[in-house]
């Protein structure tokens, strides 16, 4: 999971990444591509949790073993866990910047 997002940050960087000779990216567009990069990144981790069940619902039916089910929910955890620490992070460095007097 950890490669998965690195390569999606790696491919969202380049998005915003603009060489000298062209025209510099504006702040609306550096903007819109790291949202459209954290939708994406939610949207894996929802489908992490999705995988998750439709993994367990065939557990239950004796079709998947349960290694698969503890691999999927292993993964589902790290990167909920993952997500979490990152929304900390941007609340804890969002309320710094308020506290910042002008």
């Amino acid at each position: 999971m950890i490669e998965h997002v690195s390569t999606k940050a790696i491919n969202a960087l380049k998005t915003i990444n603009v060489s000298q000779t062209e025209k510099s990216p504006s702040t609306s567009e550096i903007t819109k591509s790291f949202g459209e990069y954290l939708n994406n990144a939610l949207n894996d981790v929802s489908a992490l949790e999705a995988d998750v069940h439709k993994k367990n619902d065939l557990y239950l039916a004796g079709q998947v073993d349960a290694t698969e089910v503890l691999i999927a929910a292993s993964q589902s955890q790290l990167s909920l866990q993952l997500t979490s620490e990152i929304r900390n992070k941007v609340v804890a460095a969002y309320q710094e910047i308020m506290r910042i007097q002008i």
